[in-house]
């Protein structure tokens, strides 16, 4: 086990694609000798130990560079229960450091070109640049301010390259007209549903279609998961392209897993140009909670937050990744997900004003069968003055039978059921399917009382048809609401 990360490395480290000079050989083999032993170093080219309390991110199986999943705990990895949560460690030295302010920086993802290379001789070079005298006077200092300055003057260029530019600050959109339809009635104050349509497993789309015509008049937008459980169904992006065909708003999920940065840009340019307006980034759920065979679980290209960072500059600043210009940008809205249960909530805290930062302006959350813990997420996030910075909708999942209820507890990462609501399922016997109901029911009216939130996210899980009587019976249809029946018959009426 590496000295100063408390876990055994992930993977070997890497080794360059490319021959490198001698000297350069050299130091990365110096680098990899040092670092190796002392913090499970992989050799990624882009050191960010300063930034993640002298633990090395790349220790994480998933490969997230800016902070936990949503299936983070402080017991051990989901994707791998022998190992702790790289992450949960890293916010525990952070902040028993007084670092906390670094876990906000938006770090770039690796470029692949100095995998296996070290990093010590960009140090040299920019230490050059900025003149070795002057750093080493500057460090010398008795100024606090001037030293961080001084230092940063080195170590910032370094991790963060011209084609990422990185930061730790709040990057309001650069837009004033809402964006998607979705937007507007957040905007305008509207208690919005969202609700999720399970893709189809094949080609055939008939039930889906009809799935996505029952909920429309009744939520602001649908929801079109992207491989959950890292099970192959058809794409959120043909799922949103039909439901669009149908006059369904869609939310287009994009789970980091299974793109690369060049797929990401080329998705979202599609996606908009066939007028889909709500993009919600996701890292993803481990190929290790799929079918067999099991993918690599050891290469992500990005992670959701930098997901977020790239398209928000491409909306705003009308530019790529590799910094070409884009005539006529994408023009989304950008959501994420936020777990108030997967671990502390301040930690969570952090990692949701990371994702505020980097470009989130929606948070769909994980399941929530406990208002009175959502409550004391909801406070670490105004602690950290967000609420007004990014709308949430509260997801709800309304369990249908007490085995469905056990699974989600026990299997799902970020999700809770409190034993009280398990118990009252157990003791409904044939009426479980009712009681499930009307828990969902009341946690949406307790739910609706918070300050903070703008919206509920239904998750319905295969079960589409129960949407139209929860979001009646709660009391939250649309303001334009029209029923559905007296519209079928009022087109009965028009001659042909």
């Amino acid at each position: 086990m590496p000295g100063f990360t408390p876990g055994r490395r992930w993977q070997p480290p890497f080794y360059p694609f490319k021959r490198e000079p001698f000297g350069h050989r050299l130091l990365a083999a110096v680098e990899r000798l040092v670092k190796g032993p002392m913090f499970g170093c992989r050799m990624c080219g882009n050191c960010l130990l300063q930034e993640t309390a002298f633990i090395c991110p790349m220790a994480c199986p998933k490969g997230t560079r800016n902070g936990p999943c949503g299936g983070s705990t402080p017991e051990h990895c989901y994707v791998d229960e022998t190992r702790p949560c790289i992450w949960y460690r890293i916010y525990e030295r952070a902040l028993a450091m007084g670092r906390e302010d670094k876990l906000l920086e938006v770090l770039p993802p690796i470029d692949w070109d100095k995998a296996g290379t070290e990093t010590w001789w960009d140090v040299v070079e920019q230490t050059r640049k900025v003149g070795v005298r002057t750093f080493i006077g500057g460090m010398l200092s008795r100024n606090r301010v001037r030293r961080i300055k001084n230092w940063q003057s080195v170590f910032y260029p370094v991790r963060q390259p011209d084609w990422w530019q990185g930061d730790d600050k709040y990057h309001p959109p650069a837009y004033e007209e809402p964006i998607s339809g979705l937007e507007r009635r957040l905007r305008a104050g509207e208690f919005v549903v969202t609700a999720e349509v399970a893709p189809p497993v094949s080609t055939a789309t008939g039930k889906f279609s009809r799935n996505v015509e029952m909920v429309r008049p009744y939520v602001a937008a649908v929801n079109f998961t992207d491989n959950p459980s890292a099970t192959s169904r058809m794409s959120s992006l043909a799922c949103s392209t039909l439901a669009l065909q149908s006059g369904a708003e869609p939310v287009l999920q994009i789970a980091a897993r299974d793109r690369t940065r060049t797929g990401l840009q080329s998705e979202v340019i599609g996606a908009s140009a066939l007028g889909i307006r709500n993009v919600l980034c996701l890292s993803g759920d481990s190929g290790r909670m799929g079918p067999a065979p099991m993918g690599r679980l050891d290469v992500l290209d990005l992670d959701s937050i930098q997901m977020l960072w790239i398209l928000r500059r491409m909306r705003d600043e009308g530019h790529y990744l590799d910094g070409r210009q884009i005539k006529f940008p994408p023009q989304v809205f950008l959501g994420a997900a936020a777990s108030p249960f997967a671990s502390r909530p301040e930690f969570q805290a952090i990692r949701e004003h990371k994702k505020i930062n980097a470009g989130a302006q929606f948070f769909q959350t994980n399941l929530v069968y406990d208002p009175d813990g959502l409550e004391i997420w909801l406070n670490e996030l105004a602690k950290r003055d967000l609420l007004d910075r990014v709308y949430i909708l509260v997801g709800i999942t309304p369990l249908k039978s007490l085995k469905i209820a056990h699974y989600m507890n026990d299997q799902v990462p970020g999700v809770s059921i409190p034993a009280h609501l398990l118990k009252r399922l157990e003791a409904a016997g044939d009426g479980v399917v009712e009681e499930g109901v009307s828990i969902a029911l009341e946690l949406i009216e307790a739910i609706k009382a918070k300050e903070g939130i703008n919206g509920i996210h239904l998750m319905a899980i295969g079960w589409e048809d129960i949407v139209p009587r929860i979001v009646t019976e709660a009391g939250l249809l649309p303001p334009d609401f029209v029923d559905p029946a007296s519209e079928k018959a009022a087109e009965g009426t028009i001659p042909a």
